[in-house]
């Protein structure tokens, strides 16, 4: 069943970007709730980490059920399991049931994307597949830019744990939007009986197809780098630069801006020049533009407005990569898009997990170490990107 272009990118995107919320609404309560647990910032750090693999690993699960149930079933289970979590959240009383509530939420949160990433497979391919990531993407960009904000002033009127009871309210609202706004997009003809030896089959041909898995690192490891930022830049701003949550709010939005801008060319410009070539160049930029701001940092110039630049040209350069990276991976798997989907999301989100567990270490309320990870993603996708989007670049296979 086919649905209007920009009704389905909204109605996408906006169920997509119920486990974004979760991430970023409650990043300006950081330090509150570092001091009101009691506890220290790596054990803050682990609940990103926690909630980043959780969060890739059922999309294993949400991947067949999506193709066996249809598309609709799978996001009202998850949706139900994230308003659990967020309740286990709210009524947390020390960092390891903050934690476990996030583990539950990341597990409800999975349904969502891996259906939508389906049903865009599902409606459209190549560059109108890109064209409609896109706008999701757009819808999507709220999340980053307006839920910082969001979370800054819940907790001018309430403690930190009123986010998460705003999170629950919004995933109830989630729910009542997929039932009445979005149909079906899997007819019952196509779906296929859940065969675990065919999933492992299917699994393991896609493991295999190295262009596949080179597009799935590229998004991976460039989406890492956000999710390393996303983690320790609320105690770095508000520490070391000495801002509000509101100011680091707004601070945070602008970051995201360039983002999800540049990510609305990129079907016009991979349509004119080839998606693997945009993709290519654009992980260079990202690269570049974080290499010489670690370079900058390390050298003792970190003020303010010099990360707040460079990193809105990289975030800039990342959004030619994603929406593009995303659809090229799926683009020649339709019989698998379920599991093509789910191995997808699961290796972009553990990516970002174990960054994220790798460099807590090093995360000391300064810049240095942020920029450092952030770079050290971003080379590691651009080398990624060399190995994989050359051939297809000079062969113009994803032309």
């Amino acid at each position: 069943m086919q649905i209007g272009f920009v009704r389905s990118a909204i109605v996408l995107g906006l169920l997509a970007v119920v486990g974004p919320f979760a991430i970023d609404l409650y990043l300006p309560a950081m330090p509150d709730i570092v001091r009101a647990l009691d506890t220290d910032d790596a054990a803050v750090h682990m609940t990103f980490t926690v909630y980043f693999i959780a969060f890739g690993l059922a999309q294993l699960i949400y991947g067949p059920l999506a193709d066996r149930f249809g598309r609709k079933l799978p996001v009202f289970i998850g949706l139900v399991v994230f308003i659990l979590g967020s309740i286990l959240c709210a009524t947390a009383v020390d960092v390891s049931a903050l934690t476990l509530g996030r583990f539950v939420q990341a597990l409800g949160a999975a349904a969502p994307m891996v259906i939508v990433r389906a049903v865009v497979r599902d409606l459209h391919t190549g560059a109108e597949a890109t064209r409609l990531m896109a706008l999701v993407m757009l819808v999507i960009s709220i999340s980053p830019m307006l839920a910082p904000l969001t979370g800054s002033a819940i907790i001018q009127f309430g403690s930190w744990r009123l986010i998460f009871a705003v999170l629950a309210v919004i995933a109830a609202a989630a729910v009542v939007l997929m039932a009445t706004q979005l149909p079906e997009t899997l007819p019952p003809e196509r779906r296929g009986r859940i065969d675990p030896t065919a999933m492992i089959r299917s699994a393991i041909y896609l493991l295999r197809d190295g262009k596949f898995m080179g597009l799935t690192l590229i998004g991976g490891f460039s989406l890492a780098s956000f999710f390393v930022f996303i983690a320790a830049a609320p105690l770095v701003y508000m520490t070391q630069y000495k801002l509000s949550p509101t100011t680091f709010s707004l601070v945070f939005a602008l970051n995201a801006v360039g983002f999800f801008a540049s990510s609305q060319f990129a079907a016009s410009l991979g349509q004119r020049f080839g998606m693997a070539r945009v993709a290519l160049l654009a992980t260079s930029g990202f690269a570049a533009a974080t290499s010489l701001l670690f370079v900058l940092v390390w050298s003792g110039i970190d003020d303010l407005p010099v990360l707040m630049v460079l990193l809105f040209v990289g975030n800039t350069c990342l959004g030619q990569v994603i929406a593009p990276t995303m659809v090229m991976a799926l683009e020649e798997h339709g019989e698998h898009a379920g599991m093509a989907s789910s191995l997808g999301g699961t290796f972009q989100m553990v990516a970002g997990g174990v960054m994220i567990l790798l460099c807590s270490p090093f995360f000391d309320r300064t810049a240095l170490p942020l920029v450092g990870a952030v770079a050290a993603c971003a080379l590691t996708a651009f080398v990624i990107a060399v190995l994989t989007l050359r051939p297809a670049r000079q062969g113009n296979a994803a032309a």
